[in-house]
């Protein structure tokens, strides 16, 4: 007999304020307490340009300022629930939102994401959950990632759960330590950075990286900077990239772009299939991210490391945070963790998040 059904929304705000991503999604537990997951409508609403320069400048604000802020996007993001459900006409029990990153300092015991519950639940309607990440980083964790739980829970048919944005990075399962997830490598910051020469906002299919040849000195100076020999948890950022590996890509200026896509693609690869050969045994690997649609990408990680590679939907590939932090809220109204310290680094796992009323 299958468990009670979980109609419910998950938002999700990225840092690259390209819009707020909002998933209607069912969840629920089969006969053998397997949960599963039906995914319904979902789109990107575009921030006003008003409010995306201000959630741009978030940083720099007064108290004052950023209290200002963090209610009109409360506001702004509850007419966006009000107006999702109204044109679908779902009824979903709660929605459960990420909020929009302004600070992330967890050596310093906090993390912000603004978008006041309070002002979201009253103009949506809608019980609305929040603040994932607090009860992690008052543990003492990272309050990142949050989504192996997702990966953990949802896809345990996979052995590995990479996701290939401007940073590849991936969970798996380490048996006694629980299930763990860290940053390989970065990959779409890095190529679409090169596409970027030619006129390109990216390497569509990996087109232009297949026509290239290796550049042997590259691959080898890239494999040998210093992240590559740390264990995890371990983090990659866009301070890194600048400093560390965007100097050694540049300094082959006499190759071309398909050759520095084609070695860089290479470097992405090995460094993935370098973590799949530390856990023998493992074969099959959901692939989720903008990565996901670079078929060449796709097919020297398959070779490489040796896996079963499967690229989710399109729809996954875009909106899985949502997905994830839905999934969350159903775990938070439950009682039931929803953060691992095996992955964060916390004192115990947690069950974050905060719930508003209407």
């Amino acid at each position: 007999m299958e468990s009670k059904l979980y109609p419910v929304l998950g938002l999700m705000s990225g840092t690259s304020l390209d819009g707020l991503d909002i998933l209607y999604v069912e969840f629920w537990q089969d006969a053998s307490g397997r949960w599963r997951y039906r995914m319904g409508a979902s789109e990107t609403r575009a921030y006003p340009a008003d409010l995306r320069a201000a959630l741009a400048s978030a940083m720099g604000m007064s108290g004052l300022e950023l209290s200002r802020l963090d209610a009109d996007y409360g506001h702004f993001v509850g007419r966006c629930i009000r107006d999702f459900v109204a044109k679908y006409s779902f009824h979903p029990e709660f929605a459960a939102v990420h909020g929009h990153t302004v600070f992330h300092q967890p050596e310093r015991a906090l993390s912000l994401q603004i978008g006041d519950g309070a002002a979201m639940a009253v103009e949506s309607g809608l019980p609305v959950i929040n603040k994932f990440r607090n009860t992690d980083v008052a543990l003492g964790g990272q309050g990142a990632p949050l989504v192996p739980i997702g990966d953990a829970l949802l896809f345990p048919e996979y052995d590995f759960c990479l996701n290939l944005g401007g940073i590849s990075n991936i969970s798996f399962d380490a048996g006694a330590s629980g299930r763990v997830a860290f940053d390989i490598s970065p990959c779409n910051l890095a190529l679409n950075r090169l596409a970027a020469r030619q006129g390109l906002a990216y390497d569509k299919d990996g087109a232009l990286a297949r026509k290239g040849r290796l550049v042997l000195p590259l691959l080898q100076a890239l494999d040998s900077l210093g992240f590559y020999r740390l264990e995890p948890p371990k983090s990659l950022g866009f301070e890194w990239f600048s400093s560390e590996f965007w100097p050694v890509v540049e300094s082959c200026p006499s190759s071309s772009v398909p050759d520095l896509l084609h070695t860089v693609t290479e470097h992405i690869a090995s460094q993935i299939a370098r973590v799949c050969h530390s856990q023998p045994g493992k074969r099959s690997m959901l692939l989720t991210g903008g990565g996901a649609l670079n078929l060449y990408l796709k097919e020297r990680i398959s070779a490489l490391a040796g896996v079963e590679v499967v690229s989710a939907s399109r729809q996954m590939i875009e909106y899985k945070e949502a997905l994830i932090f839905a999934f969350m809220g159903v775990l938070r109204m439950r009682g039931e963790r929803n953060c691992l310290r095996s992955v964060t680094g916390a004192r115990k796992d947690a069950c974050g998040g905060c719930v508003f009323l209407p």
